[in-house]
């Protein structure tokens, strides 16, 4: 990727900075960042979220996240996310003046859900879902599986390939695995049927501009070692491509002690970006972890900034 113009740095951009970025310039901005970016997930079909009248995204870039991911978003219908209070993404975007990405699970011999809580059709990477998205204005997009649906890094790898052959840098893309670890080993675990370093050679091949790799001390098994392996790898494979850890697992909802020591483990892997999942109350995890993980991870003169610059 070359760079054809000044690209702020993400832990210093504000409003009229965000406006003006590229797909391909928000990736330049946090390569810049040096690790320290920090996104947040909200999870969207459970309820409408923490607080009456802003949403959990306005909540989790209040408390510190550069990036916010929607999980479990319909494009089916809609109507039918609860999270979203009635805004469109593109509405959303223009309260918190912020990138707001997509999760997206990877169609595929996916199992059937044991319990169907929410519309996974309506949050499959389908030529039409992904052309919607792109549509509503997302600023990036995750593919992946939420646990329980079977979703394959095969799945991940063919799914990668056909959004990046047709789209090419008008998407910023995330791939990996990270979650649901049950029936196909995450990346990292030496457990795992395949070698890592391949899958990820794949994903690249294929097309990713940031690989998702699992956070030492949330993920069971995963220790700083493993991931900070395969970190570089990602960054000697094809320099330039990204790498992000992801605290899940349901250790996003612990207390912050044990945020802070996380995220120092996350921070020794090397990787880009550091994100925060949704397992807590309400759809996200409670905004003083947020704010810890953005501490220990940028401290807190750019984390303050992020909280004050929404609007400049």
């Amino acid at each position: 990727m070359e760079e054809t113009k000044k690209v702020t740095r993400i832990i210093n951009c504000s409003k009229k900075d965000f406006e003006q970025m590229s797909p391909m310039d928000l990736k330049e901005s946090i390569y810049k960042s040096e690790g320290r970016t920090i996104m947040g997930q909200h999870l969207i079909f459970s309820n409408t979220g923490l607080v009456k009248g802003v949403t959990n995204t306005e909540l989790m870039f209040a408390f510190g996240a550069d990036m916010v991911m929607l999980n479990t978003y319909n494009l089916n219908d809609t109507k039918q996310n609860p999270g979203m209070q009635g805004l469109s993404i593109r509405e959303l975007k223009q309260r918190c003046n912020r990138p707001v990405g997509i999760y997206l699970g990877c169609p595929g011999k996916n199992m059937p859900a044991e319990k169907k809580m929410y519309d996974l059709e309506g949050m499959l990477a389908t030529p039409e879902h992904v052309e919607k998205a792109i549509s509503e204005g997302v600023d990036f997009m995750i593919l992946g599986g939420n646990p329980g649906c079977g979703t394959s890094i095969a799945d991940v790898i063919n799914t990668t390939r056909w959004i990046k052959e047709k789209y090419q840098d008008q998407v910023f893309l995330f791939a990996g695995k990270w979650e649901d670890g049950v029936n196909e080993r995450v990346l990292g675990d030496p457990l795992a049927k395949r070698d890592a370093k391949d899958i990820i050679k794949e994903l690249i091949d294929a097309g990713a501009d940031c690989i998702d790799l699992p956070a030492p001390g949330s993920r069971a098994g995963i220790s700083v070692s493993m991931i900070r392996n395969l970190v570089e790898y990602v960054h000697s494979y094809k320099p330039k491509t990204l790498a992000m850890t992801f605290l899940n697992s349901s250790v996003e909802s612990a207390d912050t002690d044990t945020i802070r020591m996380v995220a120092l483990k996350m921070k020794e892997t090397g990787a880009d970006i550091h994100a925060i999942g949704d397992g807590g109350f309400a759809g996200c995890s409670t905004p003083e972890n947020v704010q810890q993980l953005s501490f220990s991870i940028k401290g807190k003169h750019y984390t303050y900034f992020r909280m004050a610059s929404t609007n400049i």
